[in-house]
C-alpha cells in the first residue's frame, strides 16, 4: 500500500509521523507535495519520504490519497488531479464542511472511493482522535484498512456523517480550548506564586489525568467531580465559582458556535 499526502502541514506531519513510527508503511511507500519548496525539502529531511511540489505525481503513485490542505484549497487542489485519480484510489478529506457530496461534485464523478475524516493535533504525540465516514463505493475492507492508518497516531472512530460538524467541535477544534484552560490553570498558579515553567506542568498533567481517569474507568465524568469534591471543601467552592462565570455554558456555545461555522464552510 503506498500513501500519499497533498498538503504537508502541521495535521500532515503529525499523521506522517505516526504512520512511520508505527511502520504502517515503508518509507519508500509514503509520498507528499506542497506547493512551498522549502516545505518540501523539510519534509525530505526530516522524514526521508518521497516528496515533491507536483501534486499529480503524489495522486498517480498513492493508492490512499489524503487531501490535507485547507478547505478553500479544495477545488484548486482537485481540479489538478480529478483526472489523475482511479476508481480504485481511495481519497481521504480531513477538511472541515467539505462534505461527501460537495468533494464528489468537485471530482465531476460517482465513481470514486471517498472518505471524510476529521483528525485532530494531539495526533503529534500519538493521542489523537479521528471520526471517519465513507461514500457507497467503500468495502468495509478498505474502511478498515484506513481506520488502520489513523488509529497508528491515535484513535479512530467511524461514524455518520451528519455527525461530523459535532466530531470538528467536540475533538478536531478543542485541543485550543483545552490549552486556553491549561494556560488559564497556570496563569492562576502563578499569580499564587508558583514558576511558570512549574505551573503548565502541574495543569497539563492534572487535565492529561483526568481525561485517562475518563477513559481508563468508565465512570461518568460527574461522579469522578464528586469524588473530588468534599463537603465544605476547597473543591467545591471553586466549582461553585465556575458554575455562577457561566463555565459549562461557555464550552456549551462555544461548540455549537465551532459546529455551526464548520456547516457553513460546505
Amino acid at each position: 500500500m503506498k500513501i500519499g499526502f497533498i498538503g504537508s502541514g502541521n495535521m500532515a506531519t503529525a499523521m506522517i509521523t505516526g504512520i512511520i513510527n508505527n511502520k504502517v508503511v515503508d518509507k519508500a511507500d509514503l509520498y507528499a507535495s506542497d506547493a512551498n519548496e522549502a516545505a518540501v525539502n523539510k519534509i525530505k529531511e526530516n522524514f526521508g519520504i518521497n516528496a515533491t511540489t507536483d501534486n499529480i505525481t503524489v495522486a498517480k503513485n498513492s493508492d490512499v490519497l489524503i487531501l490535507s490542505v485547507k478547505p478553500q484549497f479544495y477545488k484548486t487542489v482537485i481540479s489538478q488531479i480529478k483526472d489523475t485519480v482511479t476508481e480504485k484510489s481511495i481519497i481521504v478529506t480531513i477538511a472541515a464542511g467539505q462534505t461527501l457530496k460537495a468533494v464528489t461534485e468537485m471530482f465531476g464523478r460517482t465513481d470514486l472511493k471517498i472518505i471524510r475524516t476529521m483528525p485532530n493535533t494531539p495526533a503529534l504525540v500519538g493521542e489523537g482522535i479521528t471520526g471517519l465516514c465513507k461514500n457507497e463505493n467503500i468495502t468495509d475492507d478498505e474502511m478498515n484498512t484506513v481506520c488502520g492508518i489513523f488509529n497508528s497516531f491515535g484513535k479512530a472512530e467511524v461514524i455518520t456523517e451528519n455527525m461530523m460538524d459535532a466530531v470538528v467541535a467536540v475533538s478536531g477544534s478543542s485541543p485550543a480550548y483545552v490549552f486556553m484552560f491549561i494556560e488559564a490553570m497556570a496563569d492562576a498558579a502563578v499569580a499564587e506564586g508558583m514558576p511558570r515553567a512549574q505551573a503548565y506542568k502541574f495543569a497539563a498533567q492534572a487535565v492529561y489525568g483526568s481525561a485517562k481517569m475518563v477513559l481508563e474507568t468508565g465512570k461518568h465524568p460527574a461522579e469522578l467531580k464528586d469524588m473530588v469534591c468534599s463537603p465544605a471543601g476547597t473543591t467545591i467552592e471553586a466549582v461553585r465559582v465556575l458554575e455562577e462565570k457561566g463555565f459549562r455554558s461557555s464550552v456549551i456555545e462555544a461548540m455549537k458556535a465551532c459546529s455551526d461555522k464548520s456547516r457553513k464552510l460546505g
